[in-house]
C-alpha cells in the first residue's frame, strides 16, 4: 500500500480472494507485459496535463502540507517527464481509452454496466462482453495523434 504523505510504501498488504471481477489500478499497470497479459480488459484514463497538475497541487499543498514551489518544481523536473516517458506510452496497450477521466460520464457508465454484466452473468460471457464494450466505446476514444 502506498502512503501519499510519506511518499513510501507501507508494510500493509491486501489479500484478494476469488471473484468474477478484480479491479487492478495504478499508473504503471499497463507497463509490464506479464501484467498486461493477465488482464481481460485494459483501460487508460486520459486526463489533460493541466488537470493532472491542478489535482497534484491541491493534494500535495492542502492534504500533505507541502510548499507550492516545491510541488511545482517536483512536477516539472520529475513527475511530468516521468509520465511522458513511462506512463503515456502505455496508452497504446489499452482496450479502451477514457478521455476526460471522471468527467466522462458516458464512458464510466458503459464500463460500470459492463462490470455489472460480468458479475450478474458470470465468466462465460466475459469475452463477448469485452468485445461489445470495445465496439460501444470506440467512438469515445479519439484517434491517436502521431508525431510529425
Amino acid at each position: 500500500v502506498y502512503n501519499e504523505k510519506t511518499s513510501s510504501r507501507t508494510e500493509a498488504r491486501t489479500k484478494i480472494f476469488g471473484a468474477r471481477v478484480v479491479l487492478f489500478e495504478g499508473i504503471l499497470v499497463l507497463y509490464t507485459p506479464e501484467v498486461r497479459d493477465m488482464l481481460d480488459m485494459k483501460l487508460f484514463v486520459d486526463v489533460d496535463s493541466d488537470t493532472r497538475l491542478s489535482r497534484r497541487v491541491l493534494r500535495d499543498v492542502i492534504e500533505c502540507k507541502r510548499d507550492l514551489n516545491t510541488v511545482l518544481d517536483q512536477y516539472l523536473e520529475l513527475v511530468k517527464p516521468t509520465f511522458e516517458e513511462f506512463i503515456l506510452p502505455t496508452k497504446k496497450y489499452a482496450d479502451v481509452v477514457i478521455p476526460r477521466g471522471i468527467d466522462n460520464r458516458v464512458a464510466i457508465d458503459l464500463i460500470a454496466d459492463h462490470i455489472r454484466d460480468i458479475v450478474q452473468t458470470g465468466d462465460r460471457k466475459r469475452r463477448v462482453s469485452v468485445s461489445r464494450l470495445r465496439r460501444r466505446t470506440s467512438s469515445l476514444t479519439p484517434e491517436p495523434t502521431r508525431p510529425h
